[in-house]
């Protein structure tokens, strides 16, 4: 082969934004430090107590939102009929079961808000001792 032809290859910059995704794509691929690892951890920790809150009190909410929906529908509409439940007792179940899904859906956030301090309180000691050892 020619010697100018082997000069003739092709090559290709990527832009500064390429460059940070390559970056990211093989930092997945690497075995992370042990500061790293740690700080996933730590990352983790702290997430973990807000995510188990905040799916515990959407699912209380939307649960007592759809008991709340159906007393509703059990007062306004024609539902008892296609129930077979008398009209005579169609309000006060409609009324009871629509206070029990309110009910639920009030204590959504005292339900978040008690689950929080607990994991804060259960994770607080892991937290710490992993935070100062990464500030050290």
């Amino acid at each position: 082969m020619d010697n100018n032809q082997e000069n003739c290859g092709f090559s290709y910059s990527y832009s500064a934004k390429e460059q940070e995704e390559l970056k990211r794509i093989r930092e997945k691929y690497t075995a992370p430090t042990e500061t790293e690892d740690k700080m996933t951890r730590l990352r983790r920790l702290d997430a973990s107590v807000t995510n188990t809150a905040q799916a515990v009190a959407l699912v209380l909410g939307i649960i007592g939102a759809l008991i709340l929906g159906l007393g509703m529908s059990l007062v306004m509409s024609e539902l008892p009929v296609h129930m077979g439940i008398s009209g005579d007792m169609a309000m006060p179940i409609g009324i009871l079961v629509g206070v029990i899904g309110s009910v639920l859906v009030s204590l959504a956030y005292p339900v978040y808000n008690a689950i929080v301090k607990a994991k804060r309180k259960r994770l607080a000691p892991e937290i710490l001792r992993l935070a100062d050892e990464l500030m050290k």
